[in-house]
């Protein structure tokens, strides 16, 4: 069989998180090319597992993962953990986070004795995400403080997403000083990735941070200039538009708001 050129970001490499049916196509492929019985092969089947939970198929999704469990060997290894973490997404993105967290959990700590960071961070984050109230917030600060000391770097650019979520919690909240705090550490996290999407979503998060703090003029100011930003090079987000929309509505320019519902229009049906 052909070898894997691996590590694990080789296979992370392979996602399309947009297209997950594309993603099953082009995992699925590397398959079989080192074998679905070898290590990397079955580390490739959790991923394949993955796309199916993203497209809802949820008993496939299983199925594949039962394959997995077959070829599980050592305790404390990368392909156990990466196990563990995508049997419990499916719990908890089919409904079911309370059978979710023990998994999560059992996967962070078979991911810190394997020294695999990347995924370890990736545990706390979803006990976060399986998890609710004020538990939500000491996993996401956890899985911060993992992440920034980390000197992996692909553990490192866990950074931005932990922000996001925490800020998104901290909104859920009502606690908007908070909120807005984790979305400008989430806009530097993306800003050192340098992902030019990533940017202007951790941007807009800011600008929607402020609007709740009735600091609307500044926000309005942030989706004018990423609204010139997609039209430079003709991409159309809505959520920009429906935020221009609430920000002249709140400051009582309701025409102005009128003319970008228009616009929105246009712009969708192109």
């Amino acid at each position: 069989m052909a070898a894997l050129p691996s590590p694990a970001a080789e296979i992370d490499a392979l996602w399309n998180f947009e297209d997950p049916a594309q993603s099953e196509r082009a995992l699925r492929t590397m398959v079989e090319r080192v074998g679905a019985d070898s290590e990397a092969g079955a580390e490739l089947l959790t991923q394949v597992a993955r796309s199916q939970g993203l497209q809802q198929k949820f008993e496939d999704a299983h199925r594949t993962l039962d394959r997995v469990e077959n070829l599980l060997r050592s305790h404390a290894t990368r392909l156990r953990a990466r196990y563990l973490l995508e049997r419990g997404r499916l719990l908890n993105s089919s409904g079911d986070p309370g059978a979710a967290l023990p998994l999560f959990a059992h996967a962070l700590g078979v991911a810190l004795a394997a020294g695999e960071d990347f995924y370890a961070v990736d545990a706390a984050h979803m006990v976060a995400i399986a998890s609710s109230g004020d538990e939500q917030i000491a996993w996401n600060r956890r899985a911060l403080a993992m992440a920034e000391g980390s000197p992996d770097p692909r553990a490192r650019r866990w950074r931005g997403s932990l922000y996001n979520n925490l800020g998104w919690t901290h909104h859920a909240r009502g606690e908007f000083d908070d909120a807005l705090h984790c979305f400008d550490q989430a806009l530097r996290a993306r800003e050192e990735q340098g992902d030019t999407t990533l940017i202007r979503i951790a941007r807009w998060c800011v600008a929607r941070g402020l609007r709740s703090l009735g600091r609307v003029e500044e926000a309005l100011a942030i989706q004018r200039a990423l609204l010139a930003e997609h039209e430079g090079a003709r991409t159309v987000d809505r959520a920009v538009y429906e935020e221009l929309i609430a920000c002249l509505t709140a400051l009582g320019r309701s025409d102005e708001a009128q003319e970008y519902e228009a616009r929105l229009v246009t712009a969708a049906g192109r």
